[in-house]
């Protein structure tokens, strides 16, 4: 089965994503998919089977259980196919992150700053600025 029909499937892909936690057995991943997506027992096994035969996850026996774990093979795969369609969205996430640390220098200037009137030096943006009287 090719990677992207591997990945296509929603449950398969929560499974992953649990799986990226770390190790985890049968019966807990069974456990999370079942409250998630409300299937049997034996569709989460299958699905877990899917996985295993694709290289996506090993399995080894620790006495009655059965711990399941990512391989990380498929999805360097995966990431290598990906690689000639990064340029689509590297752009945006590096201007996002320009976005982000201006917001944050925007905030740490903002706390700094005194937030009593009587504490700054000259008047408050909203307070006009009215020159002394002469008498």
């Amino acid at each position: 089965m090719h990677a992207f029909d591997v990945l296509g499937d929603p449950v398969r892909r929560r499974i992953l994503e649990l799986l990226a936690d770390g190790e985890q057995t049968s019966g807990a991943v069974t456990e999370a998919i079942r409250a998630e997506f409300g299937i049997s027992q034996p569709a989460v096994s299958q699905h877990l089977r899917v996985l295993r035969d694709s290289g996506f996850a090993s399995v080894r026996a620790e006495g009655t259980r059965r711990l399941y774990a990512i391989e990380a093979a498929p999805l360097r795969e995966v990431d290598a196919w990906l690689d000639p369609f990064r340029r689509f969205w590297t752009q945006r996430l590096d201007a996002l992150a320009t976005e982000l640390a201006r917001g944050r220098r925007a905030r740490r200037a903002a706390a700094r700053r005194p937030t009593n009137p009587a504490d700054r030096d000259g008047p408050a943006d909203d307070e006009p600025s009215v020159p002394p009287e002469k008498g």
